[in-house]
């Protein structure tokens, strides 16, 4: 069962990245041979009115065949007699997609559970809030004069305190109330006593997961900066079995959880294909870069072959990475 929801996660992934390269060239003129979803041996496909769209039985990506993509074409529907822009656009769609799919997921996940509203669902017994007269209902708008309008600017606010009295002012059946509560300092957090009720909001639910998308990126980006840099060991980088491994923990934990994932392995996707390396969808938007500034073409058998070396690199790199996961995994 791990398996299968693993290759459903991975399977909805490599979808709308390839999705993104598909529509962003149907828009520019593109001639499509192929859409697939896997790589060797095709294991199910059918023509659509040029197109060919297959799964195939390696699900470790994806790609998008156009004409001329890797090689000179005379057709004026060829990748290679777009615009470099155009060019661009089709290549950054994929891992853009990515990002957009990582907030719907977070939106979804946000609107199946909640957030956490500045409205008290509970107060704890033997916490300063219960202690001192704050009541489960009461809407907190100040803290310290501080406008509080999420659960986050509350905890930020307590969590600055440093077991120091602080003013919160509360809303409870259309009257303002002042209490004074000294916050206690339980496992390296500053608490009153207090748990938030959830509230359902799409449009909160839309603002807080381009806010994990975004803190995310940046975590992953940070990440990634080390493994470039040696700062971290090979042992902490995950291939797609280990991915496996961890899909199917988060699927026994709960839907939140296995969604949670599914959003961080997305703008994985998404942030790994735009590193500048050959063969990458980053490393072909370099090359048009270049092609820009230089005002002439690259030479495409050259251009072909760097990106050849790029791909063998990647596969070696994986091979070493599976190897790893899967004697991490008999450990």
């Amino acid at each position: 069962m791990t398996i299968v929801i693993s290759l459903v996660v991975f399977g909805i992934l490599v979808l709308f990245h390839e999705f993104g390269h598909f529509i962003v060239a149907k828009k520019a003129g593109v001639k499509i041979h192929e859409f697939a979803i896997g790589m060797g041996p095709k294991i199910y496909g059918f023509k659509g009115r040029e197109t060919e769209y297959t799964i195939r039985a390696l699900p470790l990506g994806g790609y998008v065949r156009m004409e001329g993509e890797d090689e000179e074409s005379n057709d004026p529907r060829s990748f290679n007699n777009k615009s470099i822009l155009q060019k661009i656009s089709i290549l950054f769609a994929g891992p853009f997609m990515n990002f957009v799919l990582a907030i719907l997921l977070f939106v979804g996940m946000f609107m199946y559970q909640g957030i956490p509203s500045t409205t008290i669902k509970n107060t704890i017994e033997n916490f300063p809030a219960q202690e001192i007269g704050i009541k489960s209902g009461d809407k907190i708008i100040k803290i310290d004069d501080i406008k509080t309008n999420t659960w986050d600017d509350i905890v930020k606010v307590i969590n600055s305190s440093d077991s120091k009295s602080v003013n919160i002012q509360v809303l409870r059946d259309g009257k303002i109330f002042n209490y004074n509560v000294v916050p206690e300092k339980k496992d390296g957090r500053m608490m009153i006593g207090i748990q938030p009720k959830y509230e359902k909001n799409i449009i909160l639910s839309l603002k807080y997961a381009v806010d994990q998308t975004v803190f995310l990126s940046n975590q992953i980006i940070i990440f990634l900066g080390k493994a470039i840099t040696g700062n971290i060991s090979f042992e902490q980088v995950t291939g797609p079995v280990g991915i496996i491994s961890v899909v199917g923990q988060a699927a026994e934990s709960g839907i939140v959880h296995l969604i949670f994932l599914a959003a961080a392995i997305s703008i994985n996707l998404g942030l790994f294909n735009l590193l500048p390396i050959p063969a990458l969808d980053g490393g072909r938007i370099i090359f048009l870069i270049i092609e820009l500034i230089r005002g002439k073409k690259i030479d495409p058998e050259k251009e072909g072959k760097i990106h050849l070396i790029g791909f063998v690199a990647l596969m070696i790199l994986m091979i070493f990475i599976t190897y790893k996961d899967i004697t991490r995994i008999i450990k």
